[in-house]
């Protein structure tokens, strides 16, 4: 596709020799917020490690821009789920942040002043400047969230990936990284999001990515979150689905 930042061709990963992605095909096109959703064990989290190279894949190609990961890194972000880091790392806010710009700096190098200057500014802008010295253990989730997000800002990435940003957050932070989010949308930037709640997909993405090992539906949201695809999906896991003024309302096991 002329218009494509990501497009992924037959791919495959396994845990174990257990498949969890099989024949994954899609492409995202510049400028949309997507949300990838399934139930749990679905592959959501291997289909982003697998795309982004950190988790081996067994089939298939991925193409950023046209071209392969190493070509583009830098126009690459990334946050992970919070759980897979470790918040005992003895590190500041600030120096989390300034991470972000060592593919840019270089790892041998001292940050100068105009970078901590563009680290403190991404921290403004997730509301966490007054902590820019808090060591990150001493952060809530919510926080330590909000500071994730500020790394991936500072390195102005083209396309951002977003693994579960909202889980365990409180809901003044899940409305400011929404907002954030949407403004790199607005800014022309591309994000894809692994997302857990159903019922505020139709609020937050404009595209939604249906995943259960293979891609069961994908496209603009309004035309493909339906209670077909919701069922298709989720078979099992969901006990209702019923639509009211236009949206889906979901009853969850």
């Amino acid at each position: 596709m002329e218009n494509s930042v990501l497009q992924v061709e037959g791919l495959s990963a396994a845990y174990r020799k257990n498949t969890v992605l099989d024949d994954v095909n899609f492409s995202i096109e510049a400028g949309t917020l997507t949300g990838i959703v399934g139930p749990n064990g679905a592959g959501k989290s291997t289909l982003i490690k697998s795309v982004l190279n950190l988790h081996p894949k067994l089939t298939g190609t991925v193409k950023f821009f046209g071209t392969d990961l190493k070509a583009v890194k830098k126009r690459i972000g990334y946050v992970p789920q919070r759980g897979s880091v470790d918040w005992d790392f003895p590190t500041n806010a600030l120096d989390v942040v300034l991470m972000g710009l060592y593919g840019k700096i270089g790892w041998l190098k001292w940050p100068t002043n105009r970078d901590k200057q563009k680290a403190m500014e991404a921290l403004e802008k997730v509301g966490m400047a007054d902590y820019a010295k808090r060591q990150i253990s001493q952060l809530s989730g919510g926080q330590q969230q909000r500071v994730f997000l500020a790394r991936a800002l500072v390195q102005d990435a083209d396309l951002y990936f977003m693994d579960e940003p909202l889980a365990g957050v409180d809901a003044a932070t899940e409305r400011a990284i929404m907002t954030i989010l949407k403004e790199l949308k607005q800014a022309g930037k591309t994000v894809l999001v692994v997302h857990h709640d159903l019922q505020t997909v139709t609020d937050y993405f404009d595209h939604v990515l249906f995943l259960n090992r293979t891609v069961m539906a994908y496209g603009k949201t309004e035309e493909i979150f339906t209670k077909e695809n919701i069922a298709k999906t989720y078979g099992g896991s969901i006990l209702g689905l019923r639509e009211e003024n236009g949206h889906v309302i979901i009853t969850r096991k």
